[in-house]
């Protein structure tokens, strides 16, 4: 499968222009970014959205631009028949989130869950077995974003992000225990925090969730936590033991994996680089409209 890139900022750049490199049944070819400046060597660049979805040699599109500017580029792509895998969330609105649905009608449409892809997690999910019965699970996902993280930092916009940390952080934490469960999401509430910087969206948030089977998760995100202490941490917790993963929660394929006691070994592949495997051999049709529908009381 032949990508274009729409939006080359630090996630295209850093993550999914190299996972294309190294995909055995996926490969980049052309990119857009509103910056004419902003190129990456070896991809046709083109200097308009309209021409990235018309080249003939792009099969799908990878939506790595701002939150604001995914329902355009969606709706673009498949316009043009083009199948389309976007990052998350989906949109700052649900309005658009569910126009976003619309338009796939005749074409595939993912969100780009890459935690269900970092071999920790795919570990992890293997092995869930020896839990016995999960009963609940707990997940920090911290960062530092702080008010000059960017020259223009979107992520603190709502109007372009759509909220700040819960709707930016949460979504990974609430997808990937989806796929280690094998459940639903049923109910999420939620308490936003304006603690530490001062921008209009919230700069953390406490989630808890259940999921059908009456498991029940929490979640911590935040865009206030230092980036020098502990701060990425997942647990499953069961009847017969427990795992835990730390440092895996993140575009980096690193961190350690214990399940019940012993560490546990996983590859070093990039998240990324599964990701587009997987869609592009048709393995990767999941949205997350679901999960934005349980969360808008809470943006």
């Amino acid at each position: 499968m032949r990508f274009g890139v729409a939006g080359l900022g630090w996630v295209a750049r850093d993550y999914v222009v190299p996972a294309l490199a190294e995909a055995q049944d996926a490969t980049a070819v052309a990119s857009f970014d509103p910056d004419p400046a902003a190129r990456i060597d070896g991809l046709r660049a083109h200097d308009s959205l309209a021409a990235l979805v018309a080249d003939p040699e792009v099969d799908a599109v990878y939506v790595a631009a701002p939150n604001h500017r995914h329902l355009e580029i969606v709706e673009a792509a498949a316009r043009a028949g083009k199948d389309v895998l976007c990052e998350k969330p989906m949109a700052p609105s649900l309005a658009d989130a569910r126009r976003m649905l619309a338009a796939c009608k005749d074409v595939r449409y993912a969100t780009a869950f890459d935690q269900r892809f970092h071999p920790a997690h795919v570990a992890l999910r293997e092995r869930i077995g020896e839990l016995g019965t999960v009963i609940a699970a707990r997940i920090v996902y911290a960062c530092w974003v702080g008010p000059d993280w960017a020259a223009d930092n979107w992520r603190a916009d709502p109007a372009r992000a759509g909220g700040g940390a819960l709707i930016d952080l949460a979504p990974h934490g609430l997808d990937l225990l989806r796929s280690l469960l094998g459940a639903e999401l049923e109910e999420v509430v939620a308490l936003k925090q304006h603690r530490v910087h001062d921008y209009a969206v919230e700069d953390g948030a406490m989630l808890a969730a259940r999921y059908t089977g009456d498991v029940l998760a929490s979640l911590h995100v935040a865009y206030n936590h230092p980036e020098d202490l502990p701060r990425r941490r997942l647990e499953l917790i069961g009847t017969e033991g427990m795992a835990v993963a730390t440092d895996t929660m993140g575009q980096d394929p690193g961190g350690m994996l214990s399940v019940n006691g012993a560490d546990a070994a996983f590859s070093r592949t990039s998240p990324f680089t599964a990701l587009v495997d997987a869609f592009a051999c048709g393995e990767m049709e999941a949205d997350d409209l679901h999960l934005m529908e349980l969360l808008e009381p809470w943006r």
